[in-house]
């Protein structure tokens, strides 16, 4: 099988030739730039002193090329616009070198401002007339959102506020994902994962909206949580605009693009904590299921797209909602959380949800593990969700920096191993 048809057997719950495997396709399945970095080095795919692609600078990801995804047999590729989380397009690229010493390219308009306790701060859309909009603790590796939340007036909320990133996509956006649609589409045998805007709900990573110079309406994480319980009818004012307008984008999107998509993400939402979930399942059927039904299912009717759900944390009980709202995909199966049992998962929701994930633990086992402790838990997972279709192999969110090489180096045997039958 090709890439592409790996992926697409997988999602349709039929066991492939061999394993499907993703790095980098979505940016919750990608790699710290840093760590793309020595992997490159690593197999002398470069020069010593060459620089890395940073593809999504909020979580400074790296670019993962053909030449790597050869060498890692990945089978996906990411098919995403121009935009970032700072509000500046991600073009005009130029060296700039990490704290670590790790050669990067940025975009243009990435130009962080250090402050005097070292932080680095960055702005939205690169206006220092604004406020600061997200910050890089001093020896960290990615950026926080700062809250830029106006006092809240009650009587004068108005969810229009909150819908202000939301709009008609530029019709010079759609070329670009026409363009680059039809050139991964020619140029690789690989799934394309399609990352676009404005399909999830309530994600909190852009409630705070660090690409936006002044953000109106509730942006306070807090403010926010309390509302789905305090302000329901203002919560569902936004979804209930957002999706009518998102459904109108991706019928523009499957004009411009076709069925070259094998993959899109319609949810970034973490519903889940380490302990269980953030709210009800009635409470998620009230809020979030209509909305994301509606999404899921002009996809499903329109297009041969699969629908990929990205949530962390425990979310067991609301696991038979999440497929009533029409996701084929879930990501990352943060088998760690409470009651997210691999094998628990595989037997109840195995013929219903593609596990997109779930092959070895980011917070424990792969930055602080041994090496023989990672392959014993990747071999784990392998074995638990691979049988009869319906996983593809990536770790649980994404890779972070300072993850040693000897356990990246075993990560990826492991999974070769596998994919040869050994």
């Amino acid at each position: 099988m090709t890439g592409r048809e790996r992926i697409g057997a997988t999602c349709s719950h039929r066991e492939p030739d061999r394993l499907a495997v993703d790095f980098g396709g979505g940016f919750q399945t990608g790699i710290h730039a840093s760590v793309v970095y020595q992997l490159r080095q690593h197999f002398g795919l470069d020069a010593p002193g060459t620089p890395v692609k940073v593809v999504e600078p909020y979580q400074m990801l790296g670019e993962i090329k053909d030449d790597l995804r050869d060498l890692l047999g990945i089978d996906t590729v990411s098919l995403h616009g121009t935009g970032t989380m700072f509000g500046f397009p991600a073009d005009r690229f130029k060296e700039w070198i990490f704290h670590d010493g790790t050669p990067l390219l940025v975009p243009g308009a990435f130009n962080v401002e250090c402050a005097s306790n070292g932080d680095l701060l960055q702005y939205p859309e690169d206006d220092r007339t604004a406020g600061p909009c997200a910050r890089m603790p001093e020896g960290g590796y990615f950026f926080d959102a700062i809250i830029r939340q106006a006092p809240l007036v009650e009587e004068q909320l108005d969810p229009a506020d909150n819908l202000e990133e939301f709009g008609p996509v530029a019709d010079a956006e759609l070329a670009v994902y026409a363009e680059r649609a039809a050139r991964l589409s020619e140029g690789t045998d690989r799934a394309l994962f399609c990352t676009f805007g404005g399909l999830t709900f309530g994600d909190i990573a852009l409630v705070p909206a660090t690409f936006l110079r002044d953000p109106r309406g509730i942006r306070d994480i807090e403010e926010w949580y309390v509302s789905l319980v305090e302000r329901p009818g203002y919560i569902k004012a936004v979804f209930e605009r957002q999706a009518e307008i998102a459904v109108e984008n991706l019928a523009r999107l499957h004009e411009a693009v076709g069925d070259r998509i094998s993959v899109i993400q319609t949810n970034g939402t973490d519903f889940g904590t380490q302990h269980g979930p953030f709210c009800s399942p009635a409470q998620y059927r009230e809020l979030f299921l209509p909305y994301q039904k509606k999404v899921n299912g002009w996809i499903h009717e329109n297009t041969g797209w699969k629908t990929f759900m990205h949530c962390c944390g425990s979310i067991v009980p609301l696991l038979d909602l999440i497929v009533e709202a029409e996701f084929d995909i879930l990501n990352p199966v943060q088998f760690v959380a409470h009651g997210m049992d691999p094998a628990l998962l595989k037997q109840r929701y195995g013929e219903r949800l593609t596990f997109w994930g779930g092959g070895v633990d980011t917070q424990k086992t792969l930055p602080f593990g041994t090496p023989d402790e990672v392959r014993d838990e990747v071999s784990r997972q392998i074995e638990t969700l691979a049988p009869g279709g319906g996983f593809v192999f990536c770790s649980v969110h994404n890779v972070q920096a300072r993850t040693p090489p000897e356990n990246l180096l075993a990560l990826f045997e492991t999974v070769a191993r596998y994919r040869r039958g050994a």
